[in-house]
């Protein structure tokens, strides 16, 4: 007799579409990452060797 094997079952996993913020505020969040990102590029630009952001 053969029986197939069922593979393991997962949850479904659920990712949000949103913060429940106004789009306008996500819009803010990413212009501060992309400002605080230019400026550790900024203090590490004169940093030798393989350390790259």
């Amino acid at each position: 007799m053969v029986s197939q094997i069922q593979p393991p079952t997962q949850p479904e996993v659920i990712y949000l579409d949103s913060d429940v913020q106004l789009v306008a505020n996500n819009t803010i969040q990413f212009s501060w990452i992309v400002e605080i990102k230019q400026n550790i590029e900024w203090l590490f630009a004169d940093l030798t060797g393989d350390f790259k952001i």
